[in-house]
Order: structure tokens, then sequence, then C-alpha cells
């Protein structure tokens, strides 16, 4: 089965080091994914052909210019690095595409961006690697920027990265603080403000996707929808319910996640027109993220959909 990937990561020569996230204590491991992230060539290729990976869509790896104080930098850093991406996917438009780096410090300047990534450099949509200098999606400041989205009607990735701060419960426990559990919990509540801040009742043709098997959210549909009508005190208009809201503008991939069960909850929760192939190279081992996906319960039609299917409807691949 013929697979496109959704959430596979580089950086460039200016963000290395500086820009990209450590989530792991392994010296060895580390310089490993490093070498990977900056190579787009044999071991990239390698790896795609060993897993039968036709397509890989390419993106920032976490912070990138989500991590710089300022502005008018992360707006140079994101630019070049749209253009770094361009290049390396105009030698093999046939295994890469890309998403947008996108200075979120200004709403404005990445809604600029986004159109010119897309319609100049042919790039897919953006991810985005979580919160900016403190600041969430859902906020007023960011509505020329789903504007801008829900015209060009492409996606926008919600990616991890690290909390704007550190909650009490994560002290002395610093193995909490990254992707073991923290940029899940961080990501979701971002997720969730877009949900019950009102940006999909403003902008209904916006279109995010969650990595991760969907950051938890998912298995939580029916305890959100009470909670919140709870919490109102009155009952919610079935298309007004956050499941409803989620089924409508959140889909999800299966980077990170290589279990079956949370996959067949996936798919039940969502529909299998939600659900989307990813490894999170070079994070994750892209045969594993492959076996996994060739030998999950469920039927062929299913498996095509989330394998590729999704992802060229989605994408417009």
């Amino acid at each position: 089965m013929r697979k496109i990937a959704l959430e596979e990561h580089f950086t460039t020569p200016e963000l290395a080091g500086k820009y990209v996230a450590r989530p792991t204590q392994s010296d060895a491991l580390f310089a490993d994914i490093e070498r990977r992230l900056v190579d787009f060539d044999a071991l990239r290729l390698e790896t795609m052909d060993q897993a039968g990976i036709e397509l890989m869509v390419l993106s920032v790896t976490t912070p990138g210019v989500q991590g710089v104080a300022d502005t008018a930098e992360a707006i140079r850093l994101a630019r070049s690095a749209n253009d770094f991406l361009a290049r390396e996917v105009q030698k093999r438009p046939g295994r890469y595409a890309g998403f947008a780096h996108l200075a979120m410090q200004e709403a404005r300047a990445a809604a600029a961006e986004l159109e010119r990534a897309v319609r100049d450099l042919g790039f897919r949509g953006a991810l985005i690697n979580g919160q900016t200098n403190g600041h969430y999606l859902d906020e007023d400041r960011y509505a020329p920027f789903w504007e801008c989205v829900q015209e060009l009607g492409v996606p926008v990735y919600l990616h991890p990265g690290n909390m704007a701060d550190s909650p009490a419960m994560f002290a002395h426990r610093p193995e909490l603080g990254g992707p073991i559990w923290a940029w899940t919990a961080e990501t979701a509540a971002h997720a969730l403000r877009l949900v019950l801040g009102g940006t999909f009742t403003r902008f209904p043709g916006a279109k995010v996707i969650l990595g991760h098997m969907g950051e938890t959210l998912p298995f939580l549909l029916w305890r959100l929808d009470s909670r919140r009508q709870f919490d109102l005190g009155e009952a919610l208009a079935p298309d007004a319910l956050p499941s409803a809201i989620i089924r409508r503008n959140i889909a999800v991939t299966t980077s990170g996640v290589c279990d079956a069960a949370p996959l067949v909850a996936a798919l039940q929760a969502l529909g299998d027109d939600n659900v989307m192939f990813s490894v999170d190279y070079p994070y994750e081992d892209a045969q594993v993220a492959a076996r996994f996906i060739e030998t999950a319960p469920i039927g062929e039609a299913t498996r095509a959909k989330v394998c590729h299917g999704n992802a060229e409807r989605l994408l417009g691949l």
C-alpha cells in the first residue's frame, strides 16, 4: 500500500542547533536525529523506500521560529526556511511536498507568507509548532490569518511545542515536560481553545490537523460534550457540540502512535475520512510505522484512505 506521510521534519542551517528541540537524554539518539533533519538525500529517501512512503510532506521541526522572540527576525527566518524547502521540493517533486513555516508573531505577515508559500511555492498548507511567545491561535489577533487559511482552502497542522510556562505539576519531573506528556497536553488544550473559543464558528472552512492520533481528543468526545453543556447549563444544538466541531474541522494523523487500539478508536470517533498516516520522522521509525498501518485490523478500503486517499483529498495532491 503506497503511503503519504504528513508529519515529517527537517531543519535549515540557520535554525539548526538554536531552534531544534531536544526530546531525548541520549546523545547518540539526538546526534542521529540532527543528521537526519538536515538530510534530503540518501538517508531520507532510503527510509521512505523501505517503508513504502511515496511522498513526504516536510515541515520545520519544533520549535522553529515559534521560539524566536524578535518578530522581524522570526519573519525573516520563516521566509528563508520556506525558500530553502521549496528548493529541495523542486529537486524531487514526486517525493517531497511542503508545509509552510510561519512567524505567528505577526498575524498579517503570517497570512502573507502562507499565501506566498501556497500560490508561489506550491506548498500544501502550514505547520505551526504550538504557541508563539505565549499567544494561541484562537486569539482575535489571528483573525487575518484564519481568513487567509479559509480563502486558500489549505489545512493547518497544529504541531506540539513547548509550554509557555511550567506548571507546578511538572516540578522535579523534567521527563514530563516534553513529548511524554506536556506536548500532548499543550497541543490538545491549544486545539480545544480553537473549538471552544469560536474560531471554527467564525471560519467554518478552516481545517486543522493534529498528530499523535489526535492528542487524546478523539477519545474524549462524549465527555467534552457532557461537560461543555454542564458548564453552560444548557443544551447545545447538535452541530454546536464540541464533538461535532472536532469531526467537522479537525483531522488527525497516526504520527508517533503505532498501536491498533487507538487507531480503531480514532476511526470510530472521527470517521474514516479524518484519519491519515504519518511517521514523525526522524523521531520515530518509519518501518515500524509502516508495518503498523499495513497490519492494523481495519478494512482495505479504510486502509487506503488512511495511507494516502485522505491526504490526497485534504491537501489537493
